[in-house]
């Protein structure tokens, strides 16, 4: 066992990244409503956690996720009698970044992709520097508002917000 690693290994289930995933200030999401063009396309969540529409104007969007802003629009949209039976569909384009901190050359913020693992993550960041412990990393993941560090491989796969920690090795 390598001193500073946590007994408890990473989830290895890639999982979606969106199923979960609750919308915040800066994501941007592609909303399409069927048969009306003019109220499709793609929007940023503002400071305030509104995604501002055609017609209906701002919707509170942070904090639910994805499927959840489809049915409160949908509900707008019924609401105020724009459509009788819309149908939408919100799709996040851009996720909360994830870290990679510790014995990496360029430690920092990167975008979120999908199918990220720790090994691009560590790649991302330049690779391991001399001093790294190269193979199982910290992973420190949020899961209902509770931070937890896991030990990972090389293949865990990453979602976003994810931190990767690498450790120095003993010399």
């Amino acid at each position: 066992m390598t001193p500073g690693l946590p007994a408890e290994q990473a989830p290895m289930k890639p999982g979606n990244p969106t199923e979960g995933y609750l919308l915040e200030p800066g994501n941007r999401v592609r909303l399409i409503v069927f048969n009306e063009a003019g109220l499709s396309g793609d929007f940023t969540i503002d400071q305030a956690g509104n995604v501002s529409l055609p017609l209906i104007g701002n919707v509170p969007a942070s904090g639910i996720t994805a499927k959840q802003l489809s049915k409160r629009i949908e509900d707008h949209l019924r609401k105020d009698a724009y459509l009788q039976d819309p149908k939408a569909a919100v799709e996040v384009q851009t996720f909360r970044p994830f870290y990679v901190l510790g014995e990496v050359r360029q430690p920092g913020e990167f975008p979120y992709t999908n199918g990220l693992t720790v090994l691009s993550a560590v790649a991302r960041a330049g690779g391991y520097d001399y001093r790294a412990w190269e193979g199982d990393v910290v992973l420190v993941r949020t899961i209902d508002g509770d931070q937890h560090e896991y030990r990972a491989s090389e293949r865990t796969p990453i979602l976003p917000g994810d931190i990767v920690r690498v450790l120095q090795r003993r010399l």
